[in-house]
């Protein structure tokens, strides 16, 4: 893996993929900034290298064309602020302006693109287009962890353009650093915590985690798959009966080797998909027909907490309950403060996903994490075992 810390990036023009696909408000204000500011330490070495920067990335969903709802602009001024330097940005993809302007740029420039999907080559990962994005710098760098998934122009087609001068950013080498670690290094006992919706995204996840782990605790509206498996009542609970067999797999998987899966033992029920409906705590296969169960109980809580606190190495993805509404907020909760407890102890911790991301977020406890993945889509096929397009095109 050769990362830009093995090489002097001196006079150059280097093309970095960042991920500033940034959540926005509606009158174009970034309300979490931080997948601008993990990309920092990867610019800044360009920089202090004496090189100047390209940054290319999406944002959103754009349907075709240049749509000022989806521009880069307000990427531009916190940019600016982090760097503290202006940003030369030109709102438009590959006219002349663009070329004269990268073609102009000096040492320690910043320069940022347009969005990339304005351009259907992009994710139709045209070599033409890619050819022509790859003429605007000497060398190409990719620090977008969460979309290396993606087999797209600027993740994986442009680098066959930099044979010996494509590069790992640092925020890409660490998560597949971390990720490795955890994944084929983990110090025993390992215990990975599996939440969300659905079942369905997760099982081949699960597939791959079963053989790795020492524990595996399953939370979030996926428990409720397994607790019908098992021939639980579940009410009206999310259940996917699509996925049965593949569950029964799972458990049998776990059973063979000898996995420790942990169900939750209770969860707290309700009469309706709203904040203030009513609530009660009953075993999680013993929901009544008519309510259905939106977090793990309190009984369940304390037995994950106890499992997380006696693991060295523990791995996050997927809240335990429907954590936006304050009444079914609890189990992921008191997960994440379990993880936390768990790392100041020295446990090694990984946690991602976007919605576990941020619960953990909402509970000022993102610093007390070992690690931090910036990909839900990528860590999740990551996870799985799959080569991710992004990561392969560095490496051949």
């Amino acid at each position: 893996m050769k990362t830009i810390a093995d090489v002097n990036l001196k006079g150059k023009k280097v093309l970095v993929r960042v991920d500033f696909n940034v959540p926005l408000t509606p009158d174009k204000k970034i309300t979490d900034e931080t997948r601008i500011k993990e990309t920092i330490p990867t610019i800044r070495k360009i920089l202090d290298d004496g090189g100047a920067v390209i940054l290319m990335s999406h944002l959103g969903r754009p349907k075709s064309g240049f749509d000022p709802e989806f521009s880069m602009a307000p990427v531009v001024p916190v940019l600016s602020r982090m760097l503290n330097k202006d940003i030369v940005f030109i709102p438009e993809l590959f006219g002349s302006k663009v070329k004269e302007a990268a073609a102009a740029l000096n040492p320690g420039d910043v320069m940022l693109l347009e969005n990339l999907r304005f351009h259907k080559e992009e994710e139709k990962a045209d070599k033409n287009f890619a050819k022509e994005v790859a003429a605007l710098g000497d060398v190409y760098v990719n620090d977008a962890f969460a979309t290396a998934h993606r087999a797209h122009m600027s993740t994986a087609i442009i680098a066959e353009f930099f044979p010996g001068n494509k590069y790992f950013g640092f925020l890409l080498a660490n998560e597949k650093i971390y990720l490795d670690k955890v994944l084929h290094d983990a110090r025993r006992p390992f215990t990975a915590i599996i939440g969300g919706a659905k079942v369905s995204t997760k099982i081949p996840v699960l597939k791959n985690l079963v053989g790795k782990v020492d524990n595996l605790i399953i939370g979030g509206g996926m428990m409720f798959t397994f607790m019908n498996a098992l021939g639980g009542a579940v009410g009206k609970s999310l259940f996917e009966p699509d996925c049965l067999e593949q569950t029964k797999e799972i458990l049998n998987e776990a059973m063979y080797r000898s996995v420790n899966l942990y169900l939750p033992i209770d969860a707290v029920i309700s009469d309706a998909f709203a904040n203030d409906a009513n609530t009660k705590v009953c075993p999680s296969n013993s929901i009544p027909g008519e309510w259905k169960g939106l977090d793990i109980g309190p009984k369940s809580r304390a037995k994950f907490a106890e499992v997380i606190y006696n693991s060295q190495t523990i791995l996050w993805n997927g809240p335990m309950g429907v954590f936006e509404m304050p009444a079914f907020s609890k189990g992921t909760k008191a997960i994440a403060i379990a993880v936390a407890n768990a790392t100041l102890k020295g446990s090694f911790s990984l946690l991602g996903g976007g919605d576990s991301v941020a619960a953990v977020n909402e509970y000022n406890l993102c610093d007390m994490f070992s690690y931090v993945s910036t990909g839900g889509g990528a860590m999740l096929e990551y996870m799985e075992g799959l080569e991710l397009p992004g990561i392969k095109a560095l490496m051949e």
